[in-house]
């Protein structure tokens, strides 16, 4: 195996896996960015007038994972980390080849975070970092839980994507093999043996909130209300919401297929009791059944049937398919890390790989 392959997660990352030497820090927030270069600096700004509130972390590790973002946001990013604002933060950057999505920027961070409490949060100041050192303190004060997830009170989306969400969410508990809190999102905080159990999880499609409510673990949900994003346009749109519902629901439950045997046995037993009422008419009766318009309708309802069973079927072996090939989740192109205390602090050091149990840094892995 190269080089730098993860494992278990199957993410092929510059120095994703390694945990580097040192005292590991209380805290650790992954921060998904794509095509958030406005909020990058307000977002660190905010980080850094949290820490001052009394319950904060002492230490905190922010790991900004760059999601193959098409403006400046690596460039603000690896501008914040040169700076290296405070002793109390440790900053790294991790820059996809690519965007592969949320779901894989996620878990490029979660194998790189060292903290033992771990956390997940935007970049766009919807979710405020003062609510994750709540969560925080919280897991502090309470050693038996472990994980605390926050959960919207009011939602500030238009009424149909509200009324979607909440059919979602009800479609999915009640067929689901897991039941997912309502309106609960990833913006949450967890143990170090919740993120050893969500990445030991290999599955190529992935969503989070399912993965969560898989692994169990005792969870406490905290109410939070979201703010209007800093700057710029979220980047989902109304089909990729349906999508990503679409893609949740077949990840954790066979219903679809159900749904089409139930179709199929409903079909059969219409057209048997169909068949019933042609004969008794004929035999019977004495009705001479047009039979033309009846076989002509026959057909196309039961050719809809069979093509809905095939797209059903088909979503589920393309699934299969795509995780035979065992390609990885997501590609790093490079990690950008806080210099070393010795080094000048004027630029941030951009080493693509280390070695995955030593921390060696390596300046160039395209040498290799």
């Amino acid at each position: 195996m190269p080089d730098g392959c993860g494992t278990a997660n199957r993410g092929l990352a510059a120095s994703v896996s390694g945990r580097p030497d040192g005292e590991a820090p209380a805290l650790s927030l992954i921060v998904p960015c794509h095509n958030e270069a406005a909020n990058m600096r307000p977002f660190a700004e905010r980080v850094m007038e949290c820490l001052s509130v009394e319950g904060a972390p002492e230490t905190l590790e922010l790991i900004f994972v760059d999601d193959g973002s098409q403006d400046d946001t690596l460039a603000q990013v690896t501008e914040l980390i040169a700076e290296a604002p405070s002793d109390r933060i440790q900053m790294c950057a991790i820059e996809l080849s690519r965007n592969f999505d949320k779901e894989a920027a996620m878990l490029a961070g979660l194998e790189r975070a060292t903290g033992a409490l771990i956390g997940f949060i935007d970049a766009d100041l919807q979710q405020d970092p003062q609510t994750s050192f709540e969560m925080y303190a919280y897991l502090q004060s309470h050693p038996e839980m472990d994980c605390v997830a926050a959960v919207q009170e009011e939602r500030r989306e238009g009424r149909m994507v509200t009324w979607l969400k909440k059919r979602f969410y009800r479609t999915f508990n009640a067929v689901g093999d897991v039941e997912l809190p309502a309106h609960a999102s990833d913006f949450r905080v967890f143990r170090r043996n919740v993120a050893d159990a969500l990445m030991a999880m290999p599955e190529y499609f992935r969503f989070s909130k399912g993965l969560f409510a898989w692994v169990g673990f005792r969870t406490h949900t905290i109410p939070y209300q979201p703010a209007e994003r800093h700057a710029g346009e979220t980047s989902w749109s109304l089909r990729g919401l349906f999508g990503y519902a679409f893609s949740g629901i077949v990840s954790f439950t066979t219903w679809p297929l159900r749904l089409v045997l139930y179709l199929g046995i409903i079909a059969s037993v219409a057209s048997l009791a169909y068949l019933i009422v042609v004969l008794f008419e004929y035999l019977i009766v004495g009705i001479n059944v047009p039979g033309y318009p009846t076989l002509v309708c026959l057909i196309l309802l039961f050719f809809g049937i069979v093509m809905l069973a095939m797209g059903v079927f088909g979503e589920y072996l393309g699934r299969i398919y795509i995780e035979g090939k065992r390609r990885p989740i997501y590609i790093a192109r490079q990690v950008i890390t806080q210099p070393a205390k010795a080094a000048s602090p004027a630029k941030a050091t951009t080493p693509s790989a280390e070695a995955a149990n030593e921390g060696a840094r390596i300046e160039d892995a395209s040498a290799r």
